[in-house]
């Protein structure tokens, strides 16, 4: 029997939750589930993605640093780009607009005030190199 995974949620290292909560609401639209400012962490949602925030008091146990980078991979093209749209509308820190690469990717990257990095995908070339192949 192979093992399946639920999905991830990765770790995001901040120097202040509050301000990075609010930062991910307001400007990358997600939603707060829970603050645990006495932890020095926070949950926090869009969707079927889910993300935690930590300061580094938290983080001082396992000695994690960031910034770090996460990819998130949507269903197409189109969603790559309304997304984009989004984030622009809402001031977010966008670092490129969304292109198709020769690789295969459709993808953009935004940063978050701590150097953060989301890296925003549609793979539209895997499909055809499994064709090819």
């Amino acid at each position: 029997m192979k093992p399946t995974f639920p999905a991830a949620v990765p770790e995001i290292p901040v120097r202040d939750i509050q301000a990075a909560a609010a930062y991910y609401q307001n400007h990358f639209g997600f939603t707060l589930d829970w603050l645990a400012t006495d932890l020095g962490l926070a949950g926090i949602s869009k969707g079927q993605c889910r993300l935690f925030l930590a300061d580094a008091d938290f983080r001082q146990h396992y000695g994690t640093a960031g910034p770090v980078l996460t990819w998130l991979n949507l269903d197409s093209n189109d969603e790559v780009d309304a997304l984009y749209r989004s984030w622009r509308a809402s001031e977010a820190r966008l670092l490129c607009a969304p292109e198709s690469k020769p690789w295969g990717l459709h993808e953009f990257t935004a940063a978050d005030p701590d150097g953060n990095l989301f890296r925003v995908f549609h793979d539209f070339g895997t499909a055809g190199r499994a064709e090819a192949g």
